[in-house]
């Protein structure tokens, strides 16, 4: 099996705010600096770094918002997110959970700091992915896995290296909690100082690291920062992360889907044509009703 090496580390971009609650790099695609298809079907990654939030009476959040076409993945590392959505979905995602939400044929989602952490103030620091739907896939009902950390799944690796929670996809034979309409891998590497975990995928999948805490050595050599990523490229197969000290890492990796992307705000669709007509959908109410 050949080694995937890191073809690029690309450091936290500008910061920029989302809302009032939000303080994120994207590093999908600005941080990259290309299109949509290099890391298809993962279409943006938002990532809040770790960033004090003093305390407030105020909701800080995003308010009432449209989604068509593709499913957000919401990852939290630090504090606490309510929401709704207007299929009838609510609830809090708390440290170590994920939300995923699948707009598909539409739906309006709200997201905002959850009350109590408002009071409290404190540390926050998210992951939000946005996933695309094949053609086929993308007017299909609209659904939501919420997944509570107790019931992902985990593999503990060997020699007290640490452990590997598996989000989607499949590690070491564990699949993990999330169903996904194409093969996605999204794994949390939790590393010990001198753990070491190893990787495979087939090497046309579109594959990149994230660094929440610490600091790593894939491949024993390439160096990854605190708050960086690193992109591997599409040659080769197995590639290992080290923590040169206690570290936190995200794994993504996904086939790609190779359709047209035609995108426009918080719609990703496949032609021009179906995003107008999703910008009318949304406008002539059809996507509910969310206050």
């Amino acid at each position: 099996m050949r080694t995937k090496k890191i073809e690029r580390v690309v450091s936290p971009p500008r910061p920029h705010m989302v809302g009032d609650g939000f303080r994120v790099h994207n590093f999908i695609p600005s941080g990259l600096q290309v299109g949509f298809e290099r890391m298809d079907p993962f279409l943006m990654l938002d990532y809040n770094s770790k960033f004090y939030f003093p305390p407030t009476n105020e909701a800080r959040g995003v308010g009432v918002h449209p989604h068509r076409g593709f499913e957000t993945v919401t990852i939290a590392y630090k504090g606490k997110v309510a929401h709704h959505d207007s299929a009838g979905n609510s609830g809090v995602i708390e440290e170590g959970d994920v939300q995923w939400m699948t707009a598909a044929s539409g739906i309006l989602h709200k997201e905002y700091h959850e009350e109590s952490f408002s009071k409290a103030g404190g540390d926050f620091q998210m992951v939000q992915l946005w996933v695309n739907l094949p053609a086929k896939d993308k007017m299909s009902p609209p659904k939501y896995q919420g997944i509570v950390n107790s019931d992902l799944q985990k593999v503990e690796l060997p020699e007290n290296a640490g452990i590997v929670e598996v989000i989607a996809g499949e590690y070491q034979g564990i699949k993990g909690s999330a169903s996904t309409f194409t093969p996605v891998h999204l794994f949390n590497a939790k590393l010990n100082k001198g753990g070491k975990a190893s990787f495979s995928f087939p090497e046309n999948y579109n594959t990149a690291v994230l660094v929440i805490e610490g600091n790593i050595k894939v491949n024993n050599s390439e160096e990854i920062t605190t708050d960086s990523l690193g992109l591997l490229a599409n040659e080769g197969e197995a590639f290992s992360v080290e923590a040169t000290d206690n570290a936190v890492v995200l794994i993504l990796s996904g086939a790609p889907i190779n359709e047209p992307i035609a995108a426009q705000g918080p719609f990703v669709m496949n032609t021009r044509a179906e995003l107008v007509q999703a910008m009318n959908d949304f406008n002539m109410g059809k996507f509910g009703y969310l206050e």
